[in-house]
């Protein structure tokens, strides 16, 4: 590569040395060779004079050059500054000049009317057309560039400005018209020829020499013809009628037109604009404006604009007009449809006509149109079908009297039309309360029905969309067994302790708390209505007493088919004794195997597992049930499992469910449960995904982020399905008298050793796992086992293998420390691990240590003598694990519980802990979760307080949205 060589900065920046030549403008009057002058020869381009202006009928032209001033005289004369030198660049001037001369040329050379005569050294001025002249001109002085005479016989000077008029004098053979010059003010010149459409030049003899005055004024088509003329410009008699109609109304468009002596002009038609209106068929329409301009006839819009054929301020007014009267932007021609065309027509059309100026022809189909101001007034109906569970609802909308189709008012709501078309040619607006309101109903049913001409089906279970319904409607008409069904549940919800309750049964031999005689109330309600519900109350609260009362007046009402009851396998226990105490004149039967036969008339209520319902399926479904209570429901929260299909396969009146944790992972569980309790209040899973799951949970844009306006809308819509079919009571709300319960994380430091082995499987699985995620549903094993083994070596090294047997797990010194405390106080103790491996490790430690403990796990098979082996003896610690001992246990014999280890649902600790903290619990209660710090198990905690929100958001109406466990909660997790 050869080296190149980098120049100073003097030589690139260092003031030309050059001496600068200054420079004019030069302005001379130019007359081409007459035809009879030049004979046959070329007809040359001469410098005007006096004479040939006075004597010759050749062209005549004002042109320009660059000047120079003489070195010896001082004169300006033509030098080496031409237009060519110009062009190459090979001017020795100030830039600022040079830049002024170019700009000059582009504007009278490339904005002209007219060519050159092949005279090169000379830039002719008439044909330049651009009202840019004037102010660049006028620039010149502040350059220093005068503005000169290149002749001593001709005098040059730029005007201020021109005005121009035309005379019209009569005369022997008819009119004479005369263009009339005046230079700022001045008199009229005796020569005046036309610069462009944009200024004029005057010429006038003083003796031997003329003067020559150039500036700026507007002239029309019609005036610069009559100028390029050279003289007056007669009009014969017998043409004067014709001049009248044809010239003159464009003459006085453009401007002043005076008579002289004797004659009378008349005033001067003016121009209007035509809009003219086809009317087709179908409500459609085109139309069209145009100039009507005298003399000239109509003129599109398009192809005048920017001529004389324009009345500027009859233009201001018709758009003025057409803003007034509609919101669209203004547009010369066009099409109308439906509404749209009504619209133009009973609206923008009077509008328009209403302009002095504007005249409206209209032609084709006549059809009238009238807007109907009137408020809508709504009525819905529900008929009844064959179907028992289906209803058919109508929707009819009437505005002044006139019935509105619904399908076509279907359509105009959901696309948010403005407005709407009869086929009367009455229309109306949409923009009303009412409407929105429906247009919203609309939109929020869609997902549940199917919307056909004049209304929808509509499904027993959707008694809240129907009361959405008759809340806005006028007038409203259900079906009597639908009207039947809406009371019923509407006092089962109504608030107030001055509702009527239905009396307890005769049989139940407990007394029931208000809340669990409210209870007791809305599930009778939801059964004489034939529908299903959910009984979320809080774990703890007597839901099971609730359904006994349920069971025993149906019982007492003379149902003769039997109840079904299914528990899990540990509960199942559980739903005899409470039975035995509560009601004991129900007659309980337990299933305890497979193949046992269902149909025994002495029966009132089979209690039986899920287990078994999995395994028996198909017997279950050919019994007829009059209730199915499906307690601890989240145990069906999975549709795609057997057990799931199989209570749904259950034929009954209703479907109830009972469970302290209706959704605990995702809203997907809700669902699940609510499509056996409640079927038809949602539609397909995959509609609800799309409809709630995926806004609430996984919604990723701004207005659906935590506390968004969108998320919000959809949650309360969901709330408001959900309401009448779940009913929830906390603790804090309806058990005052419940004694009190602390919690307390406790951070456990791992010792040195410990932390190091953690530490070091944590980095193998962190890069094993983060590799997976982008497949995460494929890889979910994988990646959950890893998870699995990091809370399992937060716990303990031994449990997976790693470390040695010298590594005692730090969380037992915590326990144990706190255990000696409580028991030398006389407190006892429940200690929960979803790991039965630690629980080993914990029992041996403590057994060890000499505090004695009882165990439940999976592996017990006597799980009531267990039971009562903590109740009735002095053990003052039960270990339990999570799974087996979550649900269905009464402990309230224990007044401290310990959370070894965090779960990533917080509904099933929450389970854990309500074995002691519920209903015959005397004493506060103090809950422990240890956490090993620095580890996953943090993570956890903070993933479970994500999720509660969730819960919270929906089962209570109060807070904010959490997601599912998803592949950024994982990557969290081993952050």
């Amino acid at each position: 590569m050869i080296g190149r060589t980098t120049p100073s900065w003097r030589t690139v920046l260092a003031p030309a040395t050059t001496g600068e030549n200054p420079v004019a403008l030069g302005v001379q009057l130019r007359q081409r060779e007459s035809a009879g002058t030049a004979h046959w020869g070329p007809r040359r381009v001469l410098p005007a004079t006096a004479r040939s202006v006075a004597t010759s009928d050749g062209e005549l032209r004002l042109a320009a050059r660059p000047l120079s001033r003489s070195a010896t005289s001082g004169r300006w004369v033509q030098g080496d500054e031409t237009w060519e030198s110009l062009r190459r660049g090979a001017w020795r001037v100030d830039p600022a000049r040079a830049r002024w001369f170019s700009t000059l040329y582009g504007i009278a050379h490339d904005a002209r009317l007219l060519g050159g005569y092949g005279d090169s050294e000379w830039l002719t001025l008439d044909g330049a057309d651009s009202e840019l002249l004037w102010p660049h001109l006028r620039a010149a002085s502040a350059l220093g560039i005068p503005i000169v005479s290149t002749r001593p016989d001709q005098d040059v000077r730029l005007g201020d400005a021109a005005s121009v008029e035309v005379r019209v004098d009569g005369v022997d053979s008819g009119l004479r018209l005369s263009p009339v010059v005046r230079f700022d003010g001045g008199d009229a010149a005796a020569h005046a020829r036309p610069i462009g459409h944009v200024g004029v030049y005057g010429i006038e003899q003083a003796g031997g020499s003329l003067q020559i005055v150039f500036a700026p004024a507007g002239v029309g088509p019609g005036v610069r013809s009559l100028m390029a003329a050279g003289g007056p410009v007669t009009v014969p008699e017998a043409e004067r009628a014709d001049f009248l109609r044809e010239a003159y109304p464009q003459l006085a468009r453009e401007t002043a037109v005076i008579g002289g002596h004797g004659v009378r002009l008349p005033a001067p038609e003016r121009t209007t604009i035509v809009v003219t209106v086809n009317q087709r068929p179908r409500d459609e329409l085109a139309y069209a404006m145009a100039w009507q301009v005298p003399g000239v006839g109509q003129v599109p819009w398009e192809s005048a604009a920017g001529s004389s054929s324009v009345d500027p301020e009859l233009r201001t007014s018709l758009e003025a007009a057409w803003a007034s009267a509609t919101e669209r932007p203004f547009s010369p021609s066009g099409t109308r449809t439906g509404v749209d065309a009504a619209e133009f027509t009973n609206e923008l059309l009077p509008a328009l006509q209403a302009v002095d100026g504007v005249r409206v022809e209209i032609s084709g189909v006549t059809r009238s149109y009238r807007e109907l101001s009137g408020d809508p007034r709504i009525r819905v109906r529900t008929v009844e079908t064959a179907d028992a569970d289906w209803f058919e609802l109508g929707v009819h909308v009437e505005v002044e009297g006139r019935r509105v189709p619904f399908r076509p008012l279907f359509i105009a709501l959901a696309q948010r039309r403005k407005k709407m078309l009869l086929s009367d040619g009455a229309y109306f607006s949409l923009s009303h309360p009412a409407l929105d309101r429906l247009r919203e109903l609309i939109e929020d049913s869609r997902d549940l029905v199917e919307w056909e001409t004049g209304g929808a089906r509509l499904n027993r279970y959707q008694l809240q969309l129907w009361t959405d319904f008759e809340d806005l409607a006028d007038e409203a008409e259900p079906a009597s067994r639908w009207r039947d069904a809406v009371d019923r549940l509407r006092e089962s919800v109504s608030a107030g302790p001055r509702r009527a309750l239905p009396e307890v049964p005769e049989g139940i031999a407990t007394t029931l708390r208000p809340y669990q005689h409210e209870g007791f109330a809305w599930l009778a309600a939801l059964r004489d209505a034939r529908l299903g519900g959910i009984l979320a109350d809080d774990m703890g609260l007597g839901k099971t007493l609730q359904l006994l009362a349920l069971l025993q007046r149906e019982r007492e009402r003379g149902e003769s088919r039997p109840a079904l009851v299914v528990a899990p396998t540990s509960v199942v226990s559980a739903w005899r004794d409470e039975a035995a105490r509560h009601a004991p004149g129900l007659r309980i039967a337990v299933v305890d195997g497979a193949g046992v036969r269902l149909d025994r008339p002495e029966v009132d209520v089979v209690v039986t597992s899920y287990a078994l319902l999995r395994l028996d399926a198909h017997a279950y479904a050919e019994q007829e049930w009059s209730t199915v209570v499906l307690d601890e429901a989240q145990y069906v929260k999975n549709p795609r499992t057997r057990v799931h299909r199989a209570a749904l396969g259950l034929r009954a009146d209703v479907v109830l469910a009972a469970t302290g944790t209706p959704l605990e992972n995702s809203l997907t569980d809700l669902w699940a449960i609510l499509s056996l309790t409640s079927p038809g209040l949602f539609p397909s899973a995959r509609r609800f995904r799309e409809e709630y799951v995926t806004p609430i949970e996984r919604g990723r844009v701004e207005e659906n982020a935590e506390g968004g306006a969108a998320r919000e809308r959809r949650l309360a819509r969901l709330r408001r399905r959900v309401q009448p079919f779940l009913l929830r009571r906390t603790k804090d709300v309806v058990a005052a008298d419940l004694p009190p319960r602390q919690e307390q994380d406790v951070r456990v430091e791992l010792s040195s050793g410990h932390r190091a082995v953690y530490e070091r499987v944590l980095q193998r699985e962190r890069r094993k796992v983060l590799g997976l995620l982008d497949d995460l549903d494929s890889q979910r094993f994988i990646v959950f086992r890893s998870l699995t083994l990091l809370r399992m070596l937060a716990l303990a090294p031994a449990l997976v293998d790693a470390g040695g047997p010298g590594l005692v797990p730090s969380k037992l010194d915590a326990l144990r420390g706190r255990l000696d405390e409580l028991i030398a106080e006389g407190h006892r103790a429940l200690v929960f691990s979803q790991f039965t491996s630690f629980l080993d490790i914990v029992e041996a430690d403590l057994r060890a240590h000499g505090i004695g403990v009882v165990r439940l796990d999976g592996s017990t098979t006597r799980r009531a003598a267990v039971v009562d082996a903590f109740r009735k003896g002095d053990d003052p610690v039960f270990l339990i694990s999570l799974k087996a001992g979550g649900v269905g246990l009464t402990l309230t014999e224990a007044d401290y519980v310990f959370l070894l280890d965090p779960w990533w649902n917080p509904a099933a600790e929450q389970q854990a802990i309500d074995r002691t903290h519920r209903i015959g619990q005397e004493r506060p209660v103090s809950v422990y979760r240890l956490i090993a710090a620095g580890t996953i198990e943090e993570k956890v905690v903070e993933l479970q307080r994500r999720k509660a929100r969730l819960i919270s958001a929906v089962l209570d109406a109060d807070g904010a949205f959490s997601n599912a466990l998803t592949a950024d909660d994982i990557r969290h997790l081993l952050a």
